[in-house]
């Protein structure tokens, strides 16, 4: 079982979304983006947090497999690491 990760999630969901941006396994035109990431990843921080707003709630597959208070407090912990 994972123990949780060295980064916060806002983090890695922004180097997500830049990677995205810049890489061209995306939609960018990059091979190689992690230099780009590396730099730009805090300009998709706003975004990160309304991802994370947006899952808040669990959907239907997610509250069948595991309890969506425990999930909500985890997310809505994370948003507020983020602050």
């Amino acid at each position: 079982m994972a123990e949780g990760g060295r980064t916060d999630l806002v983090e890695r969901i922004a180097r997500v979304l830049c990677g995205a941006e810049y890489s061209v396994n995306a939609d960018g035109s990059e091979t190689s983006a992690g230099a780009h990431v590396d730099r730009d990843w805090p300009n998709h921080r706003n975004q990160a947090l309304a991802v994370l707003h947006a899952i808040r709630e669990t959907d239907r597959a997610g509250a069948a497999s595991g309890d969506p208070v425990i999930w909500q407090k985890m997310v809505e912990a994370s948003i507020a690491a983020a602050d």
